[in-house]
């Protein structure tokens, strides 16, 4: 190994892999090979050109490469995920004929949300940019049906603990007031928990039937059409 050897976890990592975490436990369950051979320890180190074997994909270890960053508006219907075990098609399918890097994804949108998606080459700045220390703004327009009052608004823009789980405060500002029980809202959070949204507004008997995030951090979604793809030259580490 050269003096510039890099742990094998966080090669796995810049590559886009998996997070650190995740390469530990699959290095220890067997499945990695390095050069063709089979590698279990979690400390070894990797050079540039090894060749790094996982199941049937293949990838050969390099420097890290100039952080590059892609804003693409994601449709409902796609799953921010590599690989669906329920065969439905994911994000990495559209975008593969569209990027010729490998990427991975800041955060998620769900299978029914739509609207700005942050993609990368680089797991580094994923980490940084959904870490909630950076109190980067994630804001969505979004449609609820219910009995949204005064008092359920001021509620969440303080902050709630549902179920044990504690959601930091979220703004509510009514869009659009139908004569009926459907408004438009936008919503901004600094944190993204898993379906946060649809769960706080759940807890108060509100559905939401439509979720668009327009903003996450510095990146506007502004005038994209779903299914575009936009590379960005504003990368910000903090």
């Amino acid at each position: 190994m050269d003096e510039e050897a890099i742990r094998l976890n966080k090669a796995m990592a810049n590559l886009g892999i998996c997070s650190r975490r995740e390469a530990d436990r699959i290095i220890e369950s067997g499945r990695v090979f390095i050069n063709n051979s089979k590698v279990t320890e979690i400390g070894i180190k990797v050079s540039e050109g090894d060749k790094i074997k996982i199941g049937d994909k293949e990838y050969i270890f390099t420097r890290k490469k100039k952080t590059r960053v892609w804003l693409y508006y994601k449709p409902v219907g796609l799953v921010t995920t590599h690989q669906d075990e329920k065969g439905r098609p994911t994000v990495f399918d559209d975008v593969s004929s569209k990027i010729s890097e490998r990427v991975i994804s800041v955060g998620r949108l769900d299978l029914n949300s739509e609207g700005l998606l942050i993609l990368t080459n680089d797991s580094e700045f994923a980490r940084m940019a959904e870490s909630p220390k950076n109190k980067w703004e994630r804001r969505y327009k979004v449609r609820v049906f219910g009995n949204l009052t005064k008092s359920i608004i001021e509620t969440l823009g303080k902050g709630i603990t549902i179920n044990g789980i504690n959601y930091a405060p979220i703004t509510v500002n009514v869009l659009r007031k139908s004569n009926g029980k459907n408004h438009w809202v936008e919503c901004t959070l600094t944190e993204g928990k898993n379906r946060e949204i649809r769960k706080v507004f759940n807890h108060f008997g509100i559905a939401v039937n439509k979720l668009i995030r327009i903003q996450y951090g510095p990146y506007v979604l502004e005038n994209m059409q779903q299914g575009e793809i936009k590379e960005t030259t504003k990368i910000t580490f903090k």
